[in-house]
C-alpha cells in the first residue's frame, strides 16, 4: 500500500510521527551536546552509550510524536462559536444556606 491510497488521518499520523523522531533526535543531541547535568560526560564513560542514546531517542520520539499528532488533531477543530448555544439559557441558581430547625432532647439527668 503507497502513501497516495492512504488515508488522509493515516498520512497526517505518519507525518507527526516524522516530525516527532526528527524533533527528539535535535532534542536528545542538544542535551548531550551541552551536557545537561553531566549527560554527554557520563555518556562519554560508559560503555553502553549506544544504547542509552537509542532509548532516549525512541522514547523522546513517541511523547514528540504524541505532542506533534495531538496540536495537528486539535488544529483541525471547526470554530463553532454562536451565541445560541442550544437554545434558550438554563437559570443559574444561587446556593443560599437554608436554616433547619432540630428539636433538641433535654438531658433530665442535668437537671
Amino acid at each position: 500500500m503507497s502513501m497516495k491510497n492512504a488515508p488522509d488521518l493515516i498520512k497526517l499520523y505518519i507525518k507527526s510521527c516524522i516530525y516527532g523522531f526528527v524533533l527528539s533526535a535535535i532534542f536528545v543531541a542538544l542535551l548531550i551536546w551541552f551536557d545537561v547535568m553531566g549527560l554527554g560526560g557520563l555518556l562519554a564513560r560508559s560503555d553502553d552509550a549506544l544504547l542509552a542514546v537509542v532509548i532516549m531517542w525512541v522514547l523522546n520520539g513517541i511523547v514528540f510524536a504524541g505532542v506533534q499528532f495531538a496540536i495537528a488533531i486539535m488544529g483541525m477543530a471547526e470554530d463553532d462559536d454562536d451565541d445560541r448555544r442550544g437554545g434558550r439559557m438554563m437559570p443559574v441558581f444561587l446556593a443560599e444556606p437554608v436554616p433547619v430547625r432540630v428539636p433538641v432532647k433535654q438531658d433530665k439527668r442535668r437537671r
